[in-house]
């Protein structure tokens, strides 16, 4: 598949996100509209096969498109990047009929999809316990199941208008963590008010609590959790790595637009830095494409580590070649992306998470 920027590929949305990009992000009035745009652009098909409802693709054509609206507006790359991570887990899944289910919804984006295993990856690199229990519920045939309590404090695309979260839990009967899809209608389901963060602030992200909420088997996507999170992990950090990409990008286009004498004033730094975005773009891609990072976990963590750094120093050049007129209101978005690239490095697992990570990695290695 062909990589096209969205201007190219859906003009009606990289138009409306253009016009709308400070509103998404310093507001929640157009919260509603952002994943119905994306779904009716097609974006959510790409990278699934055509037998599933998509328009066949790779995971990095998903990782492209996502960077692409990432260029765009960065709070609906990261409603991109939460619809397409819980499309994985479904994709992934061996409940056939929770993907059959569902998953026509999810694509088209009339059903919000809420990875809410940022927890659950911690907990599979040994940085957190899993913060849900599931307690069966002794009983025959549509009467068993588990009763499920806990709370996630963060989880984006939570959409009021309807949503399944996916969630992993910890059993009190010690059978193996396993990982369900919840329904936002389900009794003892509750989502907290929007939280208030300094941006992204039409990501529909907040808060989500279970008490007491029964579900049966039809809606587990897993009952192993922790080989499902390693398995998955690839996509699950790669589709994020295209938040970086595509702010990066954005970025470095803006410095490249500026006046000649602000680019000959960053040319040594621009240069390189454009180099490095394309070298881990590039390691990016090879690890998803050929599996590589299913063994070696710490090899797509450093790339992860890396964009950040990238993303960091292209919206730094930014601000530096765009001058006083970055910091008027409505002036090319510099300002907006200089607040979207201090995101970046907390997105979980965040870079400190990371970092410790690999330094345990190294120390493990070196033993």
């Amino acid at each position: 598949m062909k990589t096209l920027p969205l201007t190219t590929t859906a003009p009606d949305l990289a138009s409306w996100l253009d016009a709308n990009a400070e509103a998404i992000d310093a507001g929640q009035d157009l919260a509603r509209e952002i994943l119905p745009r994306l779904g009716r652009a097609g974006l959510f098909r790409i990278g699934v096969a055509a037998h599933e409802g998509g328009v066949d693709g790779t995971t990095v054509d998903a990782i492209e498109a996502v960077a692409s609206v990432a260029s765009h507006s960065l709070t609906a790359a990261f409603v991109f990047w939460g619809q397409r991570t819980f499309i994985e887990y479904l994709l992934q899944s061996p409940n056939q009929a929770l993907r059959a289910r569902w998953l026509p919804t999810l694509l088209s984006g009339e059903l919000a999809g809420a990875t809410g295993l940022s927890n659950a990856m911690k907990y599979l690199s040994n940085i957190e316990p899993l913060r849900m229990n599931a307690t069966p519920h002794s009983g025959d045939g549509a009467s068993a199941g588990w009763k499920l309590d806990g709370k996630l404090p963060w989880i984006t695309n939570l959409r009021r208008e309807g949503f399944l979260a996916a969630a992993a839990f910890d059993h009190s009967d010690g059978a193996p963590p396993s990982i369900f899809a919840i329904p936002h209608d389900a009794a003892g389901v509750v989502r907290s008010d929007d939280l208030d963060l300094i941006a992204l602030r039409s990501s529909n992200t907040a808060a989500l609590a279970l008490e007491g909420a029964w579900l049966d088997a039809s809606w587990q996507i897993t009952a192993d959790a922790p080989s499902f999170l390693a398995r998955v992990r690839p996509a699950f950090l790669g589709l994020q790595c295209g938040l970086s990409i595509g702010l990066a990008r954005r970025a470095l286009a803006a410095v490249d637009a500026s006046s000649p004498a602000a680019r000959e004033a960053v040319e040594d730094e621009v240069a390189p830095l454009a180099h490095e975005l394309d070298v881990l773009t590039k390691r990016l891609f090879d690890g998803i494409q050929h599996g590589t990072f299913l063994a070696t976990p710490a090899a797509l963590f450093e790339v992860r580590i890396g964009l950040t750094a990238v993303v960091e120093q292209a919206a730094h050049l930014e601000v530096v070649t765009a001058g006083g007129r970055g910091y008027l209101r409505g002036q090319g978005g510099t300002a907006r992306r200089t607040r979207e690239a201090a995101f970046v490095p907390i997105v979980t697992p965040s870079v400190v998470q990371l970092k410790n990570q690999l330094a345990q990695h190294r120390q493990n290695k070196a033993a």
